[in-house]
């Protein structure tokens, strides 16, 4: 039970279930894409590709995709960087069943943004944001402490969504590091757009 814990993230529906500061809860539930919302803020935006290939889901990935296990899948794994600071890092994973009809683009993004893609293609369909507070056991802190070092913090927000085009499914999990703080302070008083996502 314990290991099951360490590795699997409880996620909620409502950004409520997460307790999340007011500030954060703008970027968590925001609806538009969250490239657009980082360029507006920052002087130098960047996407930084850390790693694109076959590899093994996260167990509570598995169970988002409706996948009985983990097994390999196709994962992207980027840092979005604003003035060179880490700002948000982002896992994306799509299961080996889809075909290059299904998701045309996925291996060719490099460091471009992958939800300015998924925002300008009318065959896809959102699914509905999940949030979740990640410990640094989690796999995905974990991956993201081996590039970034340590969170400075006991905890990050994150939150996740499934994406489908034809046949296809793709889910984006998104960790909110602690750089965000001061873009959120940066922006106070903007107005806000509601709920959504992405990479």
């Amino acid at each position: 039970m314990r290991q099951r814990s360490a590795n699997c993230a409880r996620w909620h529906r409502h950004v409520n279930g997460v307790g999340a500061p007011l500030p954060l809860r703008d970027w968590l539930t925001d609806n538009g894409s969250l490239t657009v919302k980082l360029v507006a803020r920052c002087r130098a935006f960047r996407v930084r590709k850390l790693r694109q290939g076959h590899g093994l889901c996260m167990a509570d990935e598995a169970q988002a995709v409706a996948l009985s296990r983990r097994i390999r899948v196709r994962e992207r794994e980027v840092v979005l960087e604003c003035d060179g600071r880490p700002t948000v890092y982002a896992h994306t994973i799509v299961p080996l069943c889809a075909n290059a009809a299904d998701w045309p683009f996925f291996s060719a993004l490099g460091e471009r943004s992958l939800g300015t893609t998924l925002f300008g293609d009318p065959r896809v369909a959102r699914g509905r944001l999940q949030f979740a507070r990640l410990r640094p056991t989690h796999p995905l802190m974990r991956r993201a402490a081996r590039v970034l070092g340590p969170p400075a913090v006991s905890e990050v927000y994150a939150r996740r969504c499934l994406y489908r085009r034809r046949r296809g499914l793709l889910l984006v999990t998104e960790l909110f590091l602690p750089a965000i703080d001061a873009l959120g302070r940066a922006a106070a008083g903007a107005p806000s757009r509601g709920t959504g996502h992405t990479d």
